[in-house]
């Protein structure tokens, strides 16, 4: 398939992605996120981390707010990610409570760097990662700009990607460098890809 190929298709399956989610009402999305939820936190892989790397959602994302909240309570380390526009890339700072974070980049919740400790230790934890559309070998396709595929290149950890039912796709495009999620979660079923 030609570059210009997989990219319209990209492009054409975000769409399709951002329009049924945006078609839940807010009673269906508390409802569809409170059931995914419910099976990320009865993971043997949730309930045996200690640290837990997760974005802060807003908008059209899977709600994390809950599970933050939840891995808090369970005295696990949260890191959330910070992004660095300009390089594309993501660093990641602990956090805990709601009160170390501040507006940021594309007007998404962000640690503040002067009261959060850096993340340094890549080799371990759980990563729960955003995506638009999963499919069903936990291959992902995010929002476009790429910082979480050059995070998971060098995150070692274990990851979980959380996405809606209606959003998996049999098989998305992809290239030699993407990394599969080990665990996909939707408000139906666990995808277990290792």
């Amino acid at each position: 398939m030609l570059l210009k190929d997989i990219r319209e298709e990209k492009a054409a399956l975000r769409s399709k992605c951002k329009l049924l989610r945006s078609q839940f009402t807010e009673e269906e999305k508390k409802s569809l996120d409170m059931r995914i939820f419910n099976r990320l936190t009865n993971l043997w892989r949730y309930r045996d981390c200690e640290t837990l790397l997760t974005y802060v959602s807003s908008g059209i994302e899977v709600d994390t707010r809950a599970l933050i909240e939840d891995a808090l309570k369970r005295s696990k380390k949260v890191a959330v990610p910070r992004c660095i526009p300009g390089l594309h890339e993501m660093e990641f700072y602990y956090i805990t409570s709601f009160d170390d974070l501040q507006q940021g980049a594309y007007g998404i919740p962000e640690p503040i760097k002067s009261k959060c400790e850096k993340l340094v230790d890549m080799s371990k934890g759980l990563c729960i990662i955003p995506a638009l559309t999963f499919d069903e070998q936990g291959y992902r396709l995010g929002f476009g700009k790429g910082y979480y595929d050059r995070f998971l290149s060098r995150f070692k950890g274990d990851t979980v990607g959380i996405c809606y039912e209606c959003c998996i796709t049999d098989r998305l495009p992809r290239g030699r460098f993407d990394r599969c999620a080990d665990v996909v979660v939707t408000e139906k079923r666990v995808i277990s890809n290792g």
